[in-house]
């Protein structure tokens, strides 16, 4: 835990109990704040409770004591209207803040030369912390990874003037942290996401650029046009800033061309990695991934060697297009991850020869907007409430077939795959991308990745993906 020291003595309110509001409440009383904590679902006051987190509901009270209002990212900040405790923190005068600006504060007053890495992002958040997390490691440092992605940031190790942190931060712990300050901070990317809690992708954007504000060095993807915006300001403002990029090379930064990976070294060029052949990071939207990877590692002091060994050694993440086992010329993927047609995009961008396993609770769109990679699609594998939807989009592009659960797509898939390798040579994956939400017959998309992991590896066709690398 990381005991919130900066406010001893304070009065602090906590809204929000869930697993990062129970830690952010534990971290400020082990700090010496004076701690009142709310939720409005009643089991959840019950667990702070259990926690001897002192529970008090602070409506029609005096508020305008309190230093903060430590607000649990899920809550509304401004959209579609703020929550009743940023109405009664605002009228009172008193600031709305989260874990990661407590997380800030309290390293800027214990231990200000402790490396910070923020990353963010519409999409690859989580793989690119992970990778950070990972090429730091396999350096030999001392490194702790959290935030939205993994334990809550608060319940990391203690802060100490050698440990790296690497956090994860969404749009909404951004928006609730003023002044963040990252050694290295992160934009990877904008797409319109999360409009109904920012207002417009303008709003959005706004809140992704406080991060690359705040950062003493900022990795910006500038592929998109609000990126790019960011990265201009900044360097107008004379701040170091690294461009990454996939169409194209960069002054000052690191880009990615068909799956190299190249570091600018005065008037040479560096191919930092080759990612042809590499088990888990492939495509365009990894090879983003890995250039903000290596910018960030680079500057913060480590070698080309060091570099490669942590990228040739990542494990990837369960769920987001992890190989988990092989049969013969079939590689068999877990991208339960894939929830929307965007995100399936980028796995059945990556293969050629695709059995694909799709299906489940849809979203608006479908699948339409994956038309461009039907012809790389052998057969599809149609499953849960999407499946005569997509049967009906696919349409005459590819062979398909309506199997309605997991139980009967991965062995029907695995049996053609093989019998078609078998016959025509050549390679194949079986892909479970499924551009759709879980919850028609499974709780999340990790019991659905789990699922699936479960049926590939107790198939007697099938091998552990990593025996076969």
């Amino acid at each position: 835990m990381i005991p919130i020291t900066s406010m001893k003595g304070k009065r602090v309110a906590v809204f929000g109990l869930g697993g990062s509001g129970l830690v952010t409440a534990e971290a400020l009383v082990a700090g010496g704040a004076e701690v009142i904590a709310w939720d409005d679902n009643e089991s959840a006051r019950a667990a702070a409770e259990a926690r001897e987190i002192p529970i008090t509901d602070w409506r029609g009270t005096e508020f305008g004591a309190y230093s903060a209002l430590v607000l649990a990212p899920g809550v509304p900040l401004t959209h579609p209207e703020p929550h009743w405790s940023v109405k009664i923190a605002r009228e009172a005068g008193v600031e709305v803040i989260g874990d990661i600006c407590l997380f800030a504060r309290e390293r800027r007053f214990r231990a200000p030369t402790a490396p910070f890495v923020a990353v963010t992002g519409t999409n690859g958040k989580s793989t690119t912390t992970a990778l950070i997390h990972h090429i730091l490691k396999s350096a030999g440092k001392d490194v702790e990874i959290g935030g939205n992605f993994g334990p809550a940031v608060l319940g990391l190790d203690d802060l100490a003037s050698d440990r790296f942190y690497v956090i994860e931060c969404s749009s909404f712990q951004i928006d609730l942290a003023p002044g963040i300050d990252p050694t290295v901070g992160i934009q990877l990317n904008l797409t319109e996401d999360h409009i109904d809690r920012h207002g417009s992708i303008e709003g959005y954007a706004a809140v992704k650029e406080k991060l690359v504000d705040g950062a003493k060095v900022a990795v910006v993807g500038t592929d998109d046009a609000f990126s790019a915006a960011m990265a201009s300001r900044r360097e107008s403002k004379g701040l170091e800033t690294l461009r990454v990029s996939t169409r194209g090379a960069v002054a000052r930064g690191v880009w990615a061309v068909s799956g190299r990976i190249i570091e600018p070294m005065g008037l040479a060029q560096t191919v930092v990695y080759d990612l042809h052949g590499h088990p888990i990071l492939k495509g365009v939207h990894n090879a983003q991934n890995v250039a903000a990877a290596v910018a960030a590692t680079r500057r913060l002091g480590l070698g080309l060697d060091e570099v490669r060994k942590g990228i040739e050694t990542f494990p990837g993440l369960a769920h987001r297009m992890e190989p988990v086992g092989r049969a013969g010329p079939v590689i068999l993927v877990n991208d339960s991850k894939a929830t929307n047609a965007d995100a399936a995009a980028k796995a059945l961008s990556s293969y050629d020869t695709i059995y694909w396993i799709a299906g489940g609770k849809p979203k608006s769109g479908g699948i339409a907007p994956l038309a461009g990679f039907f012809p790389k699609i052998a057969k599809a594998y149609l499953i849960g409430v999407a499946a005569e939807e997509f049967a009906a989009t696919i349409g005459g592009a590819a062979p398909h077939a309506i199997v309605e659960t997991l139980d009967r797509a991965v062995p029907e898939a695995l049996t053609d795959a093989l019998a078609a390798t078998e016959e025509n040579g050549g390679e194949a994956v079986v892909l479970l991308s499924p551009a759709c939400a879980s919850y028609d017959q499974f709780k999340n998309f990790e019991v659905r990745g789990d699922h699936f992991r479960e049926l590939v590896l107790t198939d007697p066709r099938v091998k552990p993906f990593q025996e076969n690398a």
